[in-house]
């Protein structure tokens, strides 16, 4: 479904991600953890090209990009295989919930008005935002906000969706609500490539992990792998760290 070889990518002759492979098959939960810095958010925006990599291939379902020669066709074949969900919601201030749903359907997918609004509906309803259509986003809880971010999301109908520290913009009393919608659409066989420090979500939900640091992959299997029996000293410190701050 995803896949990924040889992804470099630098910003001012700084690396930023050093040669990473990495495999999502469709209908899978791969979570990537590791510290800030560690070039997490960078590895998802070069999927999508929001951060073109400098080199490496990128293949989606059956479209495979060379990123040294991605033409615009392509590029816009990739954005509509794939959908992001991003830790600072990213949603029109001036528009209304539902018309921040449509805007995809609309705008990318070019479907008819009427038929963007009923999907739209649909998609805030699974949500559980029924009712918020006509809220504009300072009238929404950071939780409802960025639940309408993944029903924006999922109205785009992608193979795929990326999400990018979805809960890291949020109060944590917010955080179950939203992690709770994601699991159900991972439940329901979505294919997800998810950036958090959401242990639990990792540990209950992926059916791979990841942990990169320093723009490489330092280890990966499991969640019952990573997290019960790590076998890098690098993965060992940070679960050890990590886990010592919510003592």
């Amino acid at each position: 479904m995803i896949e990924l070889r040889g992804i470099f990518k630098s910003y001012s002759n700084r690396p930023v991600l050093k040669g990473i492979d990495l495999e999502v098959e469709q209908g899978q939960v791969v979570v990537i953890i590791g510290p800030s810095g560690s070039g997490k958010t960078t590895l998802l925006r070069t999927i999508n090209f929001l951060a073109p990599a400098d080199r490496g291939l990128i293949r989606i379902g059956e479209i495979q990009v060379d990123a040294t020669k991605a033409h615009k066709a392509d590029i816009m074949a990739i954005r509509r295989s794939t959908a992001m969900v991003f830790q600072s919601f990213n949603l029109f201030v001036n528009k209304t919930a539902l018309e921040n749903v449509m805007e995809g359907p609309l705008v990318v997918r070019k479907l008819p008005k009427g038929e963007a609004r009923e999907m739209s509906l649909h998609y805030m309803e699974r949500v559980g935002l029924a009712g918020k259509e006509d809220s504009y986003p300072n009238q929404l809880s950071g939780g409802q906000q960025q639940r309408v971010g993944i029903a924006r999301a999922l109205a785009m109908e992608p193979k795929a969706i990326l999400f990018d520290e979805p809960t890291s913009s949020l109060d944590p009393e917010l955080v179950g609500e939203v992690l709770a919608v994601m699991k159900s659409i991972a439940a329901e066989g979505m294919t997800m490539l998810v950036v958090t420090h959401e242990m639990s979500f990792a540990r209950d939900v992926a059916h791979h992990t990841i942990f990169m640091d320093q723009g490489q992959i330092v280890e990966q299997g499991s969640p019952q792998q990573l997290f019960s029996n790590p076998q890098e000293e690098r993965t060992q410190r940070f679960l050890a760290n990590f886990l010592d701050r919510r003592v």
